[in-house]
């Protein structure tokens, strides 16, 4: 099957970079040596929905080299990159099905060309595929094996599926692994998301007051980075033991629209819809920047920013600015999607490479238990969260204590 792409001639561009993260991925050097001499994947098809850039690109690599037929598409419209899809599809032993800015008709026509290929396990990453799965092409759900969920995002859908009894084949909550929320969503989201801003603004952020909306770990990771940089940081929570959490960790907190009026940056990374809308962009400062770093562009509500404005123009390369009835000037980042990936290249190829790590051993988990598994919602089972982290100790060349039989013993004694 002939891959979809934007332009064929990016692909030495795209292979460049690819080959740039591949020396710095050495969990996933590891892991594809074993692939490629266990086959785990032979005689399966897999399809991946994932930002499609160089460090996925070469997950998809790596599944490849494990006997997989790999086919894959982007799970966010603004965060493919054209010349890495291009050189993904070069060899033509992987179907891609992707490019950046796809219309929505677009984007959907991707998603479904890589469930065409009948996959026998999918990688998914904030729920799209899954969502077909179940509605619309729910008569392909019955050769899927198991699947494996990425974000915080797709994840709450997959427990609301679960809780209904509606699930249709086993899936495995990677987000919810600790080598994944632990340093992907707080390390990772934390320096991505502030590399894309600085990086579309040229702005400094030292001396700026900075209101992160979640402090879950993706707005942990947002908030101390935004602290290290000089940044005077506000949180805005609804859980109360995270306020609480925020706020002994030395950060303001207090309710967005009291926020509002005192932010120069906002940043959303609640996984929830409509968290700015009219009610504060009333009252936000002249010059104000939204950003959003959760998955879908639902969180800056931007039919109100669009209704407020008299006038909008793009003013930089993903940055358009609304001019309101008053004179403010309100400026949104990447249309409200997810900054780091849409402004950025996402997070840093050593984080990726822990969490690409659990990917796909998980998916080679389920290619070998395949039968033993239920339709139901799984966490990574441990002994793969306790394998990465010692794997990447050991490249980093630290040794840990072990515990002796005698202290295994007293560990488990009975009361």
């Amino acid at each position: 099957m002939k891959s979809i792409i934007r332009n064929a001639s990016l692909a030495s561009a795209g292979q460049q970079k690819i080959e740039w993260v591949q020396r710095r991925m050495s969990l996933l050097n590891r892991i594809r040596t074993e692939f490629e001499r266990d086959k785990p994947f032979r005689d399966l098809r897999l399809a991946l929905s994932i930002h499609l850039e160089a460090k996925t690109a070469y997950l998809a690599q790596v599944l490849k080299a494990g006997g997989a037929e790999v086919a894959v598409t982007g799970c966010n419209p603004l965060s493919t990159q054209d010349d890495v899809a291009a050189a993904l599809a070069a060899k033509g032993d992987i179907f891609v099905a992707a490019w950046r800015g796809a219309t929505p008709e677009e984007y959907e026509s991707h998603l479904k060309a890589v469930l065409q290929t009948k996959p026998h396990i999918i990688l998914d990453d904030g729920g799209d595929l899954t969502k077909l799965l179940h509605g619309e092409l729910s008569e392909l759900a019955k050769d899927i094996l198991g699947g494996t969920e990425e974000t915080t995002t797709g994840v709450r859908r997959l427990k609301a599926l679960a809780a209904q009894k509606k699930l249709r084949f086993p899936i495995f909550a990677v987000n919810d692994a600790q080598m994944k929320f632990l340093f992907d969503n707080r390390y990772g989201t934390g320096q991505s998301t502030w590399d894309g801003i600085m990086r579309t603004t040229n702005l400094s952020i030292a001396g700026k007051t900075v209101v992160v909306a979640g402090y879950g770990w993706c707005g942990r990771g947002i908030a101390l980075r935004a602290k290290g940089l000089g940044a005077n940081v506000i949180i805005t929570e609804v859980n109360p033991v995270r306020a609480i959490e925020a706020v002994m960790d030395g950060f303001r907190v207090m309710e967005l629209v009291e926020a509002a009026p005192l932010g120069e940056i906002f940043v959303t990374a609640t996984g929830c819809k409509d968290i700015i809308t009219e009610e504060s962009l009333k009252i936000m400062k002249d010059g104000t920047i939204l950003a959003n770093s959760g998955h879908f562009d639902v969180e800056i509500r931007k039919p109100d920013l669009e209704r407020l404005s008299v006038a909008r123009r793009t003013i930089r390369f993903n940055v358009e600015e609304f001019e309101m009835k008053d004179g403010r000037r309100l400026y949104l980042l990447a249309e409200g999607r997810l900054v780091n990936l849409a402004a950025g290249d996402g997070h840093p190829v050593e984080i990726m490479d822990l969490s690409f790590a659990l990917q796909a051993l998980t998916l080679e988990y389920i290619a070998k238990h395949r039968s033993e598994l239920q339709p139901n919602l799984y966490p990574v089972p441990p002994e793969i969260d306790h394998r990465v982290a010692l794997l990447k100790l050991e490249t980093l060349g630290i040794t840990i204590d072990k515990l002796s039989p005698e202290q295994q013993a007293y560990l488990e004694r009975a009361l």
